[in-house]
This record gives structure tokens, sequence and C-alpha cells, in this order.
């Protein structure tokens, strides 16, 4: 069978914490969790006119006819796993997150499998969206129907490999709260005054609410250009929202952050929330020592 070329809307699906997950409940009982939580998914597919291209671990891969299937079917995806599991967990609570990122456009298909640009752009949707968020582009919003498409927002700009320039990426809000925020715009929080001062050598910057966002790592397009060996080029991202402040990792060897106590965490394609001031290693334990260090200081302003 030749090659096809035709617009489809390409979605990955990635569970978040899987590795906590095995940690907490063990190789057996996490496995079946995964497990049931890509069944879910891969129903959800199904039900919305879509085909599960492959699984890669705990990402699923999909393709639906339309930007409309794709986006409903994301949000149901996140609905029915916004509850908690206890089945097989020995009564604890468990709360599977993913985070979804998904394109609209021309791509190839060819036994079995998709090929092409739309995949790429689709793969750093995902990339870059958070546990529990569904990030998609410009060019996929304008082909929902109008009450989807008031039910996105614009969030960021960002660049994609093998593309000039940079994309709109847009995050579809499926939780009803959120949703009467945006149309309404009755609802105000007052948000306090905070900022993260990194250091790095003789460098310094500021995330804060005007800076709300910044990427560190071995590349010289970074906000900040560490030299760590263990670095990726694009290494892990910092952020500001609602008054508080998320590390999000998107590395191969993950990050470290040690805080004010001592007390070492790790993150590996995975995000946590920053509420105390600390240091941070790109991909190098702390117990190596490491020379390349990055501190950060948690400052709070009285209004």
């Amino acid at each position: 069978m030749s090659p096809k070329t035709t617009n489809i809307a390409i979605l990955f699906a990635d569970i978040v914490g899987s590795t906590r997950l095995y940690e907490t409940l063990g190789d057996s009982t996490a496995r079946k969790m995964v497990a049931t939580c890509l069944g879910i998914i891969s129903d959800i597919v199904e039900r919305y006119h879509g085909t599960v291209v492959k699984t890669i671990g705990d990402e699923v891969m999909a393709t639906f006819p339309t930007a409309e299937d794709a986006v409903t079917a994301a949000c149901e995806m996140n609905e029915e796993l916004a509850e908690d599991f206890t089945a097989g967990t020995g009564g604890a609570q468990v709360r599977l997150a993913i985070r979804v990122g998904l394109h609209y456009g021309p791509a190839i298909l060819e036994h079995g499998d998709v090929f092409g640009d739309a995949v790429n752009v689709a793969a750093r949707m995902a990339s870059m969206a958070k546990a529990s968020q569904i990030l998609t582009t410009q060019q996929t919003v304008e082909h929902l129907p109008p009450i989807l498409r008031a039910s996105t927002r614009f969030v960021d700009r960002a660049p994609v490999k093998g593309k000039k320039g940079t994309i709109d990426i847009h995050e579809v809000i499926w939780q009803q709260e959120d949703v009467t925020r945006m149309a309404t715009g009755i609802i105000s929080v007052r948000e306090p005054r905070a900022s993260l001062l990194l250091r790095y050598g003789d460098q310094e910057r500021r995330i804060d609410e005007e800076t709300t966002a910044m990427v560190l790592g071995r590349s010289v397009t970074c906000d900040l250009t560490v030299n760590e060996k263990m670095a990726s080029r694009q290494h892990v991202r910092l952020e500001w929202r609602r008054g508080k402040f998320y590390l999000i990792d998107q590395s191969t060897n993950g990050t470290y952050f040690r805080d004010s106590e001592g007390n070492v965490s790790f993150v590996r394609r995975e995000e946590m929330g920053l509420d105390r001031s600390g240091e941070i290693s790109l991909g190098r334990p702390f117990r190596e020592n490491p020379t390349e260090v990055i501190t950060l200081t948690l400052e709070e302003h009285t209004l």
C-alpha cells in the first residue's frame, strides 16, 4: 500500500509520575495501574472515532479524523482519570494524571504508522504539557467548532524542531471551573507578590509575574546557559503560575533539587512545586559534588 497524505489530528497522551508510582506501589501493582490507565485512554480513543497507532511505555499515540474528535477525547481522558483509583492498591487512593499534546495537519499514513511534520508538532505539545494539561496549536484551534474554541486560551510561543520561527500554543480548558472563570471573568484572585532569584556564577535572573518562565540548559538559546556536560540542551523550565513557582524537567538525565535543609529531590520528565529556597543541578547528582549549580532564592514581598 502506497503512502497516503491526509489531514488528521495526532494526539500523544503520557502518564505523569509513573516512576513514582512504581516506587510507591511496587512493580506488580504499578504495572496493573498503568495498564488500566492505558486501557481507559485506548477505549476513549475508539469512542471518538480515533485509532491507537502505538503504545510506547506509558505513552499512547493516536490519530483522529477531526480536531474536534481529538480535543473532545483528550478532555474525556482527563475527566475519567481525575478520580482516585483504589482497586488493587490495598485500599490506598492513587490518582493518575496524563499530559496531552495534539495537532491537526497533514501527515503521511503508511503501514499502520504516521509520519511527518504534524507528528513532530504534536509530540512537542505533549513534551511541554504539565500534568492534567492539554496543549495544542493555533492551527488546531482554527479547526474547532465555536463552543470548543471558546474553551481554549493562548499560553505561549515556542520553537519546534524542523520548523522556522515559532508556533502559537493554546491550552484546552477541560475543567468546568476554569472554563467558567474564562468565560465570565467575574472570579478575581489577587495573587501574592513573589519572585524567584536565580544565581549561576556571576549571572542573575529573576522569575515573577512579569517574567513568568525561563528555560535552563546547555544551549546558548536558553534564558540561562549552564556549562554542565550532563545537561540537555533545553534541560529544565522554571515557571511562575498564580503566585507559585514550578520546576518542569524536560531532560534526559533529570534535575536534582536540594533545599535549604539539605533534602534532595529528583525530577525527570515531571514537574514539582518550589516552595523553598535551594539549588538545582542539571543531570548530575549532588553526591558527585557538581560545580555547575544554580542557586534559587524564593523571595516574598508584602503588599
